[in-house]
């Protein structure tokens, strides 16, 4: 296990969060960046495992005074952790989502029917029809070569999906599904389908209405 002080400097957490962004940051390197440093005898890397393994055994139930049985994590280190993740449970984590009807998709996705460009939304969801993670896959106009299933349901398998439902929308206020629109989801369902993950639904809106493919019995 390499010390931070022998990491290269562009790879270092820090210098990597400047440079790539937040998410490109480990789970290691996230811990050592709220760290800043370790102490003598006691490198920040090795603080930062010891306390992503007790994280994961604690889980929710994490304490100071879980934290202070480390070695080398004092109260002022073992606040600080503790502080990062309550502020992230109150301002960022989501409630938990479900979707069980068509009504339940449109409520979710309401913010793209006024949007002057199509947006394509996969939503993944769980086996108690939860949702796992909501992405923007592309903006622009629908054709086949942008929609492709292996981005989508790359995705999707990291997810460990039990269903997936799509959502786009017609800025020129046609819901009726265009030839693209009709080849697409022909050709999710049928990736879907191979992978063991079902579709849910491929939802079109406009400002005013909505076309759902399940609903009209299109989804093969």
């Amino acid at each position: 296990m390499r010390k931070i002080s022998e990491i290269p400097e562009n790879d270092k957490p820090r210098e990597k969060l400047y440079s790539k962004g937040v998410e490109a940051l480990t789970s290691k390197e996230l811990l050592m960046v709220i760290l800043g440093r370790g102490i003598k005898g006691r490198d920040v890397t090795v603080l930062a495992i010891d306390i992503l393994k007790l994280i994961e055994k604690e889980g929710r139930n994490l304490t100071l005074e879980h934290l202070e049985t480390i070695s080398g994590v004092g109260k002022a280190k073992a606040g600080q952790i503790l502080s990062s993740f309550e502020l992230a449970k109150r301002y960022l984590l989501k409630p938990e989502m479900k979707i069980n009807n068509t009504d339940d998709s449109l409520a979710f996705i309401s913010y793209i029917r006024n949007k002057k460009q199509e947006h394509f939304i996969s939503i993944t969801l769980n086996g108690a029809s939860s949702v796992i993670e909501k992405r923007t896959v592309f903006k622009g106009t629908v054709n086949c070569s942008i929609v492709h299933p292996r981005e989508i349901f790359s995705d999707a398998l990291i997810d460990r999906a039990a269903g997936i439902l799509f959502v786009h929308n017609h800025p020129e206020n046609n819901v009726e599904p265009s030839e693209a629109d009709i080849k697409i989801t022909k050709q999710l369902c049928e990736a879907a389908n191979f992978l063991g993950i079902k579709v849910i639904d491929h939802i079109i809106v406009t400002k005013n209405e909505h076309f759902s493919f399940q609903s009209e019995g299109l989804l093969k």
